[in-house]
Parts: C-alpha cells; structure tokens; sequence
C-alpha cells in the first residue's frame, strides 16, 4: 500500500468516525432529583445552604438503597430522596407520632402524611411512627437499612434525653457496613456546651461520643455545610438565623448577612 492510499484510508475512517451518533451520558439521577420540578419553590431556595447534592454524594446514598430519614419534618430532602428512591431503592421516613399525645407532633404527623398523600412521587415512601421520648425507636428491621441520615435533630433528642437511644436505634437498624449521615448546627469546641443543646447548637464531640458509644466509627468529616460567618452565639439560639428569625425584625439585617447555621457533616459506619 502507497502512502498516498494509506492516506486516503485514513482520511476516509476519519470521516466515517465522526459521522456516528455520540452516545448520550448517562443522567446522574441525584442531580435529576436535586433539580425535579415538584420540589418547593421555598426548599429550593435554601439549596445554597443546605447543599443537598454534595451532602448526599458526601453520604454516598446510591439509588439502590434503603434509606431511613430521621423526623423529615416539613419533608425538605424528602422531597429529593423520595424521586432518588423511588425505582429501585427504598425510602422510610421515621417520622413524628400521630398518636402522640403532643398537639405539635400531631399537627406535623398530618401535615407529613397530607404531603406523602399530595403527589405520586412520594407513593413509595414509607412512614413509620417516630417517638423516641416515648421509647417509639423501631426503624427498620434490625440490620435492613443501608443508609440513616438525620439533619438537625440532635439537639432536640438531647433536650428529650433520647440522643443516645436513637444512635443506639440506627445502628440496630443498619446493615454491618452501613453509614449514618448526620448533619447538626455545630457549636465551637471553646465554648460551653448545654447538655440540653438548647441553643441548638452542640459540640462535633458530642455528636462523635453518641455514635460511638452505639458502636459506630467517624468515617469521615465534610465542611459542606460550614459557615464561617456563624458565631453561634445568637440572642434565641440558632433560631434568631434565617430561615426562622426568631427575633423577628430585630438585627434582622444582620442575621441575613449571616445566612444558615454552620453546621457539622459527620459520616459513621457500622463495622
């Protein structure tokens, strides 16, 4: 073969090559349930704060898994895990008691249920009575779940004094290997802890000694969720922060410049 033809092959292969079809890649299903319509405008706009795609991927939570999520309230990942879940994973959302005998934990137990009922992406969600001040801890079956996540709980399980018997709960209810995600407004190491965290701010420490004390391992930690501008020392708590601002209109300026908490990301695994 001459160069001259060698050349002209070439040529021609070429050609052919970059007339074929490029084949698509495939969607990254967590961005698709990140960016899913039915999502609340509100929700949605507390993405930059919450961060929920990178605290997920953080997480690991793969889409074939079994997930519980601690006390969802309103449903704000709910929203995003249910889609994620919802062909071949499982999604169980321990959720408050309706049959509690707190007027609050009703009124959230069917504002949760009204929400799960409203669209069919929620169709396959599972919701199971959630109590631990009243020993309701059953959140799966023992050594089922793959992934238990919780955001911004544990200082009111600490003002209940159930933190310890929930940590004690995931891990019952995880599989050997299996990750706990735990996402909580993290007070500075220097200053003085409340042990009914209050505040709703608590030590990475604290959160570290319930789960070991369970019988998990700290994994890994992420600053995802870090705000350095947080003091953590707010008239009311962290509440005083948007999106609440429990102060009202006072330094209600500041507190916005501030933004959301700072927040700890915590990943622990079941040996």
């Amino acid at each position: 073969m001459t160069i001259k033809t060698w050349l002209a092959l070439a040529a021609a292969t070429l050609a052919a090559t970059a007339s074929l079809p490029t084949l698509a890649q495939p969607a990254d299903p967590l961005k698709a349930a990140v960016a899913a319509e039915h999502r609340s405008v509100g929700n949605v706009a507390r993405d930059p704060w919450r961060h929920p795609y990178e605290t997920l991927s953080f997480f690991g939570v793969k889409p074939t898994d079994t997930v519980v999520e601690l006390v969802p309230g309103g449903g704000w990942y709910t929203e995003i895990l249910a889609p994620y879940l919802r062909e071949q994973g499982q999604l169980i959302a321990a959720a408050e008691d309706p049959a509690s005998p707190s007027a609050y934990a009703q009124r959230s137990a069917a504002r949760f249920k009204a929400k799960m009922d409203s669209l069919a992406v929620y169709g396959k969600v599972q919701i199971t009575p959630f109590d631990p001040a009243r020993g309701k801890l059953d959140l799966a079956p023992a050594g089922t779940a793959d992934v238990v996540l919780t955001f911004r709980n544990v200082h009111n399980w600490m003002n209940s004094g159930s933190a310890q018997a929930v940590f004690d709960a995931a891990y019952k209810a995880l599989k050997a290997g299996g990750t706990l995600g735990v996402v909580e407004h993290r007070l500075p190491a220097s200053r003085a802890e409340d042990a009914k965290g209050s505040s709703g701010y608590v030590h990475e420490a604290t959160v570290i000694r319930f789960a070991e004390a369970a019988g998990f391992k700290l994994a890994a930690r992420s600053e995802v969720n870090a705000n350095p501008k947080d003091t953590a020392d707010h008239e009311g708590g962290v509440w005083a922060l948007p999106p609440t601002y429990g102060n009202k209109d006072k330094d209600r300026a500041r507190y916005a410049a501030i933004g959301e908490s700072d927040r700890m990301t915590l990943k622990f695994v079941k040996p």
